[in-house]
């Protein structure tokens, strides 16, 4: 009963998870069938802006297997409005959001009505008869144009669609350091909407027990204690009658980081039933009423002398703020905010975000949340401003990016980096990627005049992540903190449960934490079982995003560990009758220094300690540990990804030939999970440069609703990737981890843009809007000949 010698942090382990997912033996939220379960459909607007003047769900309650069916007005009584955790500035607009539309809906997909029956396709079938009279308004699409005086206004009693001005001037001032500047180069870039695309369609059951008054919640979620705490706000459920379970959750990229109209709807429902009540999204429903990502204009100013050095940006930012404020809507942009310095160093930095509303689905955090729209104007002025000083790419960011003898290093936007080695990172993505030889044949093949051009893209990034040191979100206003909690139980028999106040979606925590309670207790990683995503089970957590789980949830289970093992070694020392500072603790055993055969093995003081036969006097019979961390500071992954592109003249397609990516995510715990990270991360990257964007007409319809018309890459369309790895541990966590589930987005949208511009320059084009589809390339090209 005593662990191995090999250690198990940075084994590739293949995940524990793996073999229940892969034979089918799971439980989404929609498999889940409780007796007496009914099925709720909602009816949704289909105008982006309009007034409600009547509406009649009477038809719909006498439909065949219908039991209610209820307008918004029928469930405004006991339904507060939506919550919004982070008001970023003191005078942030805030307009009401109540689950249902009640007298006005603002996109389209708003709900108005929902119906209850007794199997799901009753309950869809009955929706097409109810009634509604609606009145149009005028939608409110273009950013722009939001924000004129006479522009139609999405809150009305508001009286503008501005949401808040939120600026940060750092350094020298910038006007100051424009006018000593010899370039100056200006650019806008547009990031498009994206609609997220997790494997699982969100879903929530509530089961209620009505003679406590209690409701257990199962959601497909990132944050099951969040939604408890915000659910009980929304309904007025005190927070100890609710418990909110995650169970396998397919995937998010913070689309499941929300507190959702459907899940207070259908608690709302069974408690007014006081029935089971289960609610499952279509595909196409949740394009409408998930929220979406990115969605912004970005102007950006870039101030250099003629050597290329850099001397100041200026950032200024409309924000799609969509149709209402969700749960962290208005902060989104601002992660960004710190974000757009990068690796390099400079003398001012000028930003300012202006949030806006829209008649459009509300958007919120997706893949990288704010970093890799920053990453993406850094890297693509960054380009243009080595063409204009007649730089290569590299060289460039060379002369300007944070020597590794540098760190720690205090950025431009005020952030501590505690360690990195840009060089290294770099140094050995060229390698792996033949940048000088491709840069070669490029020459060659545009002197050639070549039908089909070679385009080079270079994407180095950093980000902040590990979310986040409590006291920084107090300053940003965020309403939450940023620890999280572990707790370790040894049991008699030996074995060790960890409850880990994180909530897993497909990153491998079960396999990634019993590899650290392993290596910290000396247990054999089998004999550890990891219990997470319910607020019973494991009652304490922040959840899931931000790339946190690991430098702030696995930081806690370290901890935890450590207490574990100091208490039982106060328990080995009276065993074994010596002093604690004489033990020895290695590789799960206790021994006296200099007596190897007076032992025992930490599994074997679990068991002394369930009997309590013999403990130190005063001791409580447990070994039992928790811990709650509050991380110091960020972490900050870097690397470089490089990318090469063909794309035919004639057809505008783009093929990309290689991609190259070098990450440095601190230690590694799995490296096999964190190449899957990079791989995921990656092409959720390229699918913004090359495939997907959310396109509304011109009334606010959204007419890329289905996947026939959002084209979301399957592996077929995806190259292999090269990946490597650099290490520069963190200094902030006692893992040494940075974090890597955001990395690869945040590189590889610019490497591919970044590509398919350099093709295309010699030919008189210098921007292509994302996504860059045939048409969009082929297009670009005709109107430089012209």
């Amino acid at each position: 009963m005593s662990g191995t010698s090999e250690r198990e942090v940075g084994r590739s382990r293949p995940r524990k998870e793996d073999a229940r997912l892969v034979t089918g033996q799971t439980n989404w939220t929609d498999n889940i069938s409780v007796n007496g379960l009914l099925h709720l459909a909602i009816l949704r607007s289909p105008m982006a802006h309009a007034r409600i003047d009547r509406i009649d769900v009477t038809p719909a309650r006498e439909r065949p297997g219908v039991v209610a069916a209820f307008s918004g007005s029928d469930l405004a009584e006991g339904l507060g409005s939506l919550p919004c955790a982070w008001p970023v500035t003191e005078d942030i607009v805030h307009p009401d959001h109540p689950p249902i539309a009640v007298d006005e809906v603002r996109y389209a997909g708003d709900p108005v009505a929902v119906v209850v029956a007794r199997d799901r396709y009753a309950a869809a079938d009955a929706l097409e008869f109810i009634e509604v009279d609606y009145a149009p308004l005028p939608p409110v699409l273009d950013l722009e144009a939001a924000l004129a005086e006479d522009a139609p206004l999405v809150h009305a009693d508001k009286g503008t669609n501005r949401c808040y001005d939120w600026p940060l001037a750092t350094g020298e001032d910038y006007a100051t350091v424009r006018e000593r500047a010899d370039v100056v180069l200006h650019r806008r870039y547009v990031q498009q909407r994206l609609i997220p695309n997790a494997m699982e369609p969100r879903a929530v059951v509530v089961t209620p027990l009505a003679a406590s008054g209690e409701y257990t919640v199962y959601s497909s979620t990132q944050i099951p204690h969040i939604l408890r705490i915000m659910l009980s706000v929304v309904t007025g459920i005190p927070e100890h009658k609710l418990r909110v379970i995650a169970p396998d959750v397919g995937g998010g990229f913070g689309s499941k980081l929300q507190v959702y109209g459907e899940e207070a709807l259908a608690l709302a429902v069974a408690r007014r039933l006081g029935r089971p009540v289960k609610w499952t999204e279509s595909r196409s429903e949740g394009y409408l009423a998930t929220h979406h990502g990115r969605g912004m204009i970005q102007d950006i100013e870039i101030a250099a002398t003629r050597e290329g050095k850099l001397l100041g940006l200026k950032v200024d930012l409309l924000a799609d703020m969509g149709a209402y404020l969700m749960l962290v809507t208005p902060g989104i942009p601002i992660l960004g905010a710190f974000m757009y310095p990068a690796i390099y160093k400079m003398d001012a930095y000028d930003f300012t975000c202006t949030g806006v509303f829209t008649t459009r689905t509300p958007t919120d955090a997706y893949r990288g949340a704010g970093r890799p729209e920053a990453t993406y104007a850094i890297e693509r002025i960054m380009d243009e401003l080595a063409v204009e000083l007649g730089l290569d790419p590299i060289e460039l960011r060379r002369r300007n990016w944070i020597g590794h003898e540098e760190f720690p290093y205090t950025s431009i936007a005020g952030l501590t980096y505690d360690s990195g080695n840009y060089e290294a990172a770099t140094d050995k993505a060229l390698a792996l990627f033949g940048y000088d030889d491709l840069r070669a044949e490029q020459q060659k093949r545009n002197e050639r005049g070549d039908i089909v051009r070679l385009g080079i893209g270079v994407s180095t990034y950093t980000e902040m992540c590990g979310l986040a040191p409590s006291r920084v979100l107090r300053d940003l206003r965020y309403s939450a903190g940023g620890w999280e909690a572990a707790s370790i139980r040894m049991l008699p028999t030996g074995k060790v449960e960890v409850v880990t106040g994180t909530s897993p979606h497909g990153q491998g925590h079960v396999t990634c934490w019993s590899q650290i309670a392993a290596d910290v207790l000396g247990v054999p990683f089998e004999d550890i079982e990891v219990l997470h995503g319910d607020t019973k089970t494991a009652p304490q957590g922040m959840d899931t995003y931000g790339s946190r789980s690991l430098v702030v949830g696995g930081a806690a289970v370290h901890h935890a560990g450590q207490k574990v093992v100091e208490k039982a070694r106060k328990v080995a020392a009276h065993l074994l009758e010596a002093n604690e500072h004489d033990l020895e603790f290695t590789h799960g055993v206790f021994s006296v220094k200099g007596s190897p055969d007076a032992r025992k093995t930490i599994q074997e003081i679990a068991f002394e300690t369930f009997s309590s036969h013999d403990l130190p006097d005063g001791m409580e019979p447990t070994i039992n540990a928790e811990h709650l961390v509050d991380p110091e500071n960020f972490s900050y992954p870097h690397g470089t990804h490089l990318c090469a592109v063909e794309i035919d003249t004639e057809t505008g397609r783009t093929t990309i030939r290689s991609y190259v990516c070098v990450d440095d995510v601190g230690r590694v715990i799995n490296p096999m999970i964190v190449e899957g990270q990079v791989h995921g991360g990656v092409a959720q990257g390229i699918a913004q440069a090359l495939y997907e964007e959310a396109v509304y007409d011109d009334d606010g319809n959204l007419v890329s609703g289905t996947m026939a018309d959002y084209l979301v890459p399957s592996a077929a369309d995806l190259p292999e990737f090269v990946t490597g790895r650099t290490e520069t541990p963190a200094t902030s966590n006692p893992l040494g981890s940075k974090g890597v589930g955001e990395a690869g987005t945040i590189a590889s949208t610019p490497a591919v843009v970044n590509a398919i511009v350099d093709a295309l320059r010699p030919l008189g084009v210098t921007e292509v809007a994302m996504p860059c589809t045939p048409q969009r390339v082929w297009q670009a090209i005709e109107e430089a000949s012209a």
